[in-house]
Parts: C-alpha cells; sequence; structure tokens
C-alpha cells in the first residue's frame, strides 16, 4: 500500500522541478533605465585657430647710410609717437645742406642782378637805344635764373630731408621690438633697425569652410550680438575681453575651401604681442536638435553605438551618426528617431538578445540632473 503513494510523490516533485526554473527566468528579469532621443534648442561653442596682429605693426628702416651713433630706446620697451629712436652719422648730410643753402642764395642773387638789368634794358629799348632783341634776351636771362632758383630750393630740400632722415622717430605709439645692429654698426639704406607694434588693440584672423560661413551670414541678419566672439589663448584660458567679427575677405580659398575673418579684440593690458596665436571661440545656436545622452553610448572602432530595445524588450546595438558633441549629450545627424528606446544606466552589463524590464526616465529630466552637476 506504500508503494502507490512514494510514486505519486516522486511525481509531484519531479513536475516541481521542472516548473521552478521557468518560473524563476520570468520573475528575475533585470531593470534598467531608458530612455528617448529629445528634440531641444541648444547652443554649442565652435573654436577656430586663429593668427593675431597688431592693428598696427611696421619696420623702421633706415632711409640714409651711415653710422649708428646713439640708440634712444630699448628692446621691448613702449614709445610715444615722435620719440627719437636712433641717430645715425650726419656730418656729411650737414654739409650737403649747407652747399644747396649756399646754391639757393647764390641763384637769388643772381636773379636780383638779371632783374635789375632787365629794368635798364626796358629804359634803353624806350629811348631806341638798343634793340628789342636785348630786351628779349635779358628776359630770357631772367627766366632762366629764376628756374635755377627753383631748382636750388629742390635741392635744398632734398638735402633738408636726408639730414632729417638722420634721426629716426617713432611713427605711433607703440612697443619696441628686436634691435639687431648695435651702435657704432655701418648702415645703408633701407637696413632693418627695428619693428615697432601697436598692440593697444589686434586682430585675429581665422579661417571658416563655407558651409559655417552661410551659417553664420544668414544668422547674423536675425540676431544683432551673432558678431560677438571670445578669444582662448594658448594657456587655454578666455581673454578678458570680448571681441567681434569686424570683415570678412572677399573670396574663398580654392586650395582650401575655407575664407577668412577677422575679429578685433580689445587689449588694455597688452597681454597679446604680435604673431601670437589662440582660438577664436563663437556661441552657435541651434534649434530642434534631436539628442541624447553621452553616457548611454559607446565605440567600437571609431563608430559610436547604443543599446536600443526592439517591440519584446529584447536588447540590440545600433551604430548612428554624431552631428556635434555637446556638455553631457551628443546632437544627432543620423542612425536614430525620437521612437528609439534607448538603455541609459548600465549598458556596461548589456549584452545582444537579453530581455529586459524597461524603467522610462523622460530625458528632459535627465538634461535637468545634468545640467545641476
Amino acid at each position: 500500500m506504500r508503494k502507490p503513494f512514494v510514486c505519486l510523490t516522486i511525481v509531484g516533485m519531479s513536475m516541481m522541478a521542472c516548473s521552478t526554473p521557468n518560473q524563476g527566468t520570468q520573475n528575475t528579469r533585470e531593470k534598467f533605465q531608458v530612455t528617448q532621443p529629445v528634440a531641444i534648442d541648444t547652443v554649442y561653442n565652435q573654436d577656430y585657430v586663429s593668427d593675431i596682429h597688431s592693428i598696427k605693426n611696421v619696420e623702421i628702416r633706415a632711409r640714409v647710410k651711415g653710422y649708428i651713433e646713439s640708440i634712444h630706446v630699448d628692446e621691448g620697451k613702449t614709445v610715444r609717437k615722435g620719440q627719437v629712436l636712433f641717430r645715425i652719422s650726419n656730418q656729411e648730410y650737414k654739409g650737403a645742406l649747407l652747399h644747396a643753402t649756399a646754391g639757393l642764395k647764390s641763384a637769388i642773387a643772381e636773379a636780383k642782378t638779371a632783374e635789375l638789368d632787365l629794368q635798364n634794358v626796358k629804359k634803353l629799348v624806350d629811348k631806341n637805344v638798343v634793340s628789342k632783341t636785348e630786351l628779349d634776351m635779358a628776359k630770357a636771362k631772367l627766366d632762366a635764373l629764376l628756374a635755377r632758383i627753383e631748382e636750388a630750393e629742390s635741392e635744398e630740400q632734398s638735402a633738408r630731408l636726408k639730414l632729417s632722415y638722420s634721426e629716426i622717430k617713432a611713427p605711433f605709439d607703440g612697443i619696441i621690438d628686436r634691435i639687431p645692429n648695435k651702435i657704432g654698426s655701418l648702415i645703408d639704406e633701407g637696413t632693418l633697425l627695428t619693428t615697432i607694434s601697436d598692440n593697444n588693440e589686434v586682430y585675429a584672423y581665422f579661417n571658416v569652410s563655407e558651409k559655417e560661413y552661410l551659417e553664420f551670414a544668414s544668422g547674423n541678419k536675425e540676431e544683432t550680438n551673432r558678431n560677438e566672439v571670445s578669444l582662448i589663448l594658448a594657456n587655454n584660458e578666455e581673454h578678458l575681453h570680448k571681441g567681434y567679427v569686424e570683415t570678412i575677405e572677399g573670396e574663398f580659398d580654392n586650395a582650401t575651401g575655407s575664407i577668412a575673418f577677422r575679429a578685433r579684440f580689445a587689449n588694455p593690458e597688452r597681454i597679446l604681442k604680435h604673431g601670437s596665436s589662440g582660438k577664436v571661440r563663437i556661441l552657435k545656436k541651434v534649434n530642434q536638435a534631436l539628442v541624447i545622452p553621452q553616457k548611454s553610448t559607446f565605440e567600437i572602432q571609431d563608430k559610436v553605438y547604443v543599446y536600443v530595445l526592439d517591440g519584446q524588450n529584447k536588447v540590440q546595438m545600433r551604430s548612428f551618426v554624431p552631428k556635434l558633441r555637446i556638455p553631457h549629450l551628443y546632437i544627432l545627424e543620423s542612425g536614430l528617431s525620437k521612437n528609439d528606446k534607448i538603455i541609459y544606466e548600465g549598458i556596461q552589463d548589456m549584452k545582444v538578445g537579453m530581455q529586459v524590464e524597461p524603467q522610462m526616465v523622460p530625458l528632459r529630466q535627465i538634461i535637468a540632473q545634468l545640467e545641476q552637476q
């Protein structure tokens, strides 16, 4: 009588053992936070490598030959407009000026004598003592001497100008660069003496693509402060003063397909120098950009992926093309839509084909939390 009872007990236990794993699989499905791409209006910074130039930067060159007698400024020092920088030996030019001045005085004296002779000849012609030919000759002689005066004045002015070139003055307020020639050096006309830069304001030149240029031009019609830009220095710090895009070149570079912009920045502290480098930063606006959190993504062989859920909440891996990377987010170019459900938390535990229990978290809520961090 005991045997049937034992058999029934064994059969019941076997049935329970067979049914328990399936129920456990259904009850232990893991929960993961998921979200969906959302369209937002946002802004981002675009940086462009730039070359910095002084508003004024000119070479100071000798205009006459001679020895450098004195240097009145040091390298790196600030000078004022009209301040004497160099003096070149000028004895030769002083002598030339004296000679030219003497020649002018002589020409003037001869002209006065010729004018008196002309007056005397006129009187004699009136009395029929001499012919009119003598009068014409006297007039021609005076005209020649008057022309000689003009020539002598020109020679004197040229000599005076060459003498003034022996004293080199600053053409404007600025900072002196390197001085390659020292006192006593023999220099020729055109020799470089130094360079002077006015760094009170600077230009920053940078190149943009044709597409970016068109975006800038179209946006500039809608926003009055579109021209405002920032300058990021070589140490990654932002320049103290905002600048603005002042002008755009007239044609594109066929080799690069880009066009040059010029921005102007105030530089009262003289931090920026001619020839330094930096990055011009432009704040750009994007309307209705489709975004996803960077935390949901991972890279494999230069491609960016996310885990998405299909209709049965099974995990699939999908690549997408990012358009831009902004803080905490990717702006999408292609590969995902608003209706896709992507895994937000726990992507390191994901496996393709894994079935999960999704917990939907609105992306706008995630963005608000990220902005508070």
